[in-house]
């Protein structure tokens, strides 16, 4: 079963008792609001050092109606696992999606000692969505925008799908081909919005934005029934570019750049890229058209309010800014350390507000908070049960109390304050692949590549002392019982989550044990029976897993097909439907995710069926030196 309905078991949730606020009469709405790649630095309401260039004036009046959280943080430093942990409410790791690189066989560098777990290719459907969730208690589901989990978002519970990438796409010249008021995809607004400038004292247009558009029709849909949205835009993700020249102009006069900007990579250190600052104030405004169409529009299941009134925001980022690519430099985190991909701060310490009913306004909260945390707090605030199977597994604290002034901690169900968050990242080379843990005021790393250990002291006393992660403390040995404290906790947590660790590499050139190699594989038509064997006179087999392939999976394609396949894609996908490139069908579901294979009683063979509707496969396995091996894909036939 996907998850257990509720009808059998109701949660503890629903025993703890009933907010009571505006909305006590109808269930309120639930938004979530979220940005990719936006920095903790990228917007007005966490200027720490410089003051932040970007101009988010929706943000900050969000926050004034809410509550920011100054040290928030996403599930991972990357999208898919952040995106992941939100939408299921449980840790990435956990969950076994760690990273971005769904589906592809980790290939380890020769100069590279540990390799990568290999990530499925998308999101285990038995687990429970927030959708799920929302639906079982009898609510409108819709998402928007990005998904980057596998599949489509249909299949996760979402009665609404529109995956568009809006005015996020890519353009010929980044220059010059801006929108037009004729445009026929992006023309310009008629009404004028912020920035107001001395050349522009009545603001400015925007390009039309789909993925704006169809958030707000989704709620206008949205008659008798209580809604949740699920609003992911593009931005701020690479490409960094804009349509709308009025916007670039504006940051170009700013930030002392030409217009139209001269071709070629944006390369001055800081917060100085027009395009990203473009971006992120385009953000900015659609998160004000939102709200403001929640201002306006009267909530048809409570007379005579707004649904401004009734429902709740959540405002966040995926993940840490991403801070250059390639040559061009997109922005800067400054004062933390790194950015995405890296599970330091400035990888993973995001911008958060939340607002709505209840919530008392310019509330800043200091204490520890986790994207992981909106799913029991948005069953909470919408009074909504789940199964305590399904509840027991969320990895996330109810942060209710503290939204409504109850309490100055979070807290875990048997009242006790919460006292860390740690996060796994096994990817992306030597010097990203850590597991992290944060406590008070202390940071800890556990490296994999070194296997040793950072530690840094962020705050002493209530005030910064090394935000930017630059003194470690590890081999001091006055903070010797911080790192021996720290890495028990971080380590049992990782065993509690079946965290998957890094591998060694079978390719590594100077590695100092024995991997297995591969004899022989083959293929038996007859009873679709698949077998590798690898040589005797090394590491036995420890684990043993086949995934499930295309036949042809490089075959190059015309631009011509790759454009009408996106198309189709768009077109599908708009109308809720799992477009042509996920093949809504059993087999779609089956590639590129992993199925346990049997080990012969030698420890020098595997074996497994492999489904009739299935052309290719390979086999992935675990040696009893720790090395991580792959086959070539093998045809089924």
């Amino acid at each position: 079963m996907k998850y257990l309905a509720i009808a059998f078991q109701l949660c503890p949730l629903f025993l703890l008792g009933l907010i009571q606020s505006a909305t006590a009469s109808q269930p309120p709405n639930v938004i979530i609001f979220y940005v990719d790649d936006l920095g903790w630095q990228d917007v007005q309401i966490e200027d720490i050092d410089a003051p932040c260039p970007y101009e988010t004036p929706n943000l900050v009046k969000l926050a004034e109606a809410g509550m920011t959280f100054t040290q928030a943080y996403s599930p991972a430093p990357t999208c898919s696992p952040s995106r992941a942990g939100i939408i299921t409410g449980q840790h990435p790791a956990k969950i076994k999606l760690t990273h971005v690189d769904l589906g592809k066989i980790p290939a380890g560098r020769a100069t590279e000692r540990l390799v990568a777990p290999y990530l499925q290719s998308h999101l285990d459907l038995d687990l429970m969505t927030l959708a799920d969730a929302m639906k079982q208690n009898g609510y409108r589901t819709g998402h928007v925008g990005k998904w980057h989990v596998g599949l489509t978002a249909t299949s996760y519970g979402f009665d609404f799908v529109n995956q568009t990438r809006g005015v996020h796409r890519g353009m010929d010249d980044r220059t010059k081909d801006f929108a037009t008021a004729n445009h026929p995809t992006y023309p310009l607004s008629k009404q004028k919005y912020p920035p107001l400038s001395k050349n522009k004292p009545n603001g400015i247009s925007y390009p039309f934005d789909e993925v704006t558009q169809s958030a707000i029709d989704f709620i206008a849909d949205s008659k008798q029934e209580p809604f949740f949205l699920n609003l992911c835009h593009w931005m701020v993700h690479w490409p960094v570019l804009t349509r709308n020249g009025e916007l670039l102009e504006h940051y170009c006069d700013k930030f002392g750049f030409p217009f139209p900007p001269e071709p070629g990579d944006m390369t001055r250190e800081g917060q100085q890229n027009p395009y990203f600052a473009a971006m992120t104030t385009t953000v900015d405004w659609s998160l004000g058209r939102l709200v403001d169409f929640l201002k306006h529009t009267d909530d048809p299941r409570s007379p005579g309010k707004k649904l401004i009134e009734t429902t709740y925001l959540f405002f966040t980022s995926d993940n840490g800014g991403a801070e250059i690519r390639g040559k061009e430099i997109i922005s800067d985190n400054a004062p933390l350390k790194y950015g995405k991909k890296h599970p330091e701060e400035g990888g993973i310490r995001v911008p958060m507000v939340v607002a709505g009913p209840g919530i008392a306004g310019g509330i800043r909260f200091e204490g520890l908070v986790n994207q992981l945390d909106y799913f029991p707090t948005i069953l909470k605030l919408t009074q909504s049960s789940i199964a305590t199977e399904n509840f027991d597994a969320l990895s996330g604290l109810d942060i209710s109390p503290v939204l409504m002034g109850k309490s100055q901690t979070i807290k875990n169900r048997s009242g006790k304050e919460r006292t860390h968050l740690f996060w796994h990242f096994p990817h992306n080379g030597p010097l990203a692949m850590k597991s992290a843990i944060r406590e008070g005021d202390f940071k800890m790393y556990k490296r994999y590549d070194t296997a040793d250990d950072e530690l840094y002291r962020l705050y002493q006393d209530g005030q910064r002392l090394d935000l930017e992660e630059q003194n470690d403390l590890a081999k001091n040995p006055e903070f010797t019982s911080v790192v021996q404290r720290l890495a028990a906790k971080l380590d049992s947590d990782l065993a509690a989550n079946d965290a998957e660790m890094p591998y060694l590499n079978p390719a590594f050139q100077a590695k100092k044990k024995a991997s297995a190699r591969i004899a022989s594989s083959s293929f038996h038509a007859a009873d679709h029976r698949a077998t590798l064997t690898v040589k005797k006179n090394g590491p036995a087999i420890k684990e043993a897993y086949v995934i499930y392939g295309r036949e042809t999976p490089d075959l190059p394609v015309s631009k011509e097909q790759q454009k009408q396949k996106k198309r189709l894609e768009r077109k599908m996908q708009r109308r809720g439907q799992d477009s042509e490139a996920t093949q809504d069908d059993h087999a779609a579901e089956l590639l590129g995710m992993k199925y346990p294979a049997t080990i012969d009683p030698d420890a020098h063979s595997i074996r497994a069926v492999i489904p009739k509707e299935i052309s290719a496969y390979r086999f992935l396995f675990v040696d009893t030196n720790q090395f991580l091996h792959h086959s070539e894909i093998q045809l089924a036939k």
